[in-house]
């Protein structure tokens, strides 16, 4: 297990809006998304696509970074990148 790589779960850029806001409830109503709120390091850039992306990630390493905890309607996909920027850091 020392050796597995980190990934993270970010929306997909074609994913449209309604979906996204669905996406950023849901995830919200599971885990703890006061990152997003205005304020916090990730509220910036203030978009859907972006605090998708966050709200999905907290959701994904909560439920324990599994493949089925990432569904989202085929709205988001799984990276191997950090997608960590300024002082949003991505958990």
């Amino acid at each position: 297990m020392a050796n597995e790589q980190k990934t993270w779960f970010v929306s997909k850029r074609s994913s449209d809006q309604a979906t996204l806001l669905a996406n950023i409830n849901y995830a919200c109503s599971h885990v703890d998304c006061q990152i997003l709120q205005k304020g916090y390091p990730c509220f910036s850039p203030d978009s859907l696509r972006s605090h998708a992306s966050i709200a999905m990630n907290l959701y994904y390493q909560c439920k324990g970074r599994n493949r089925w905890n990432c569904d989202f309607r085929d709205s988001g996909l799984i990276v191997k990148t950090d997608p960590s920027y300024s002082n949003c850091i991505y958990a």
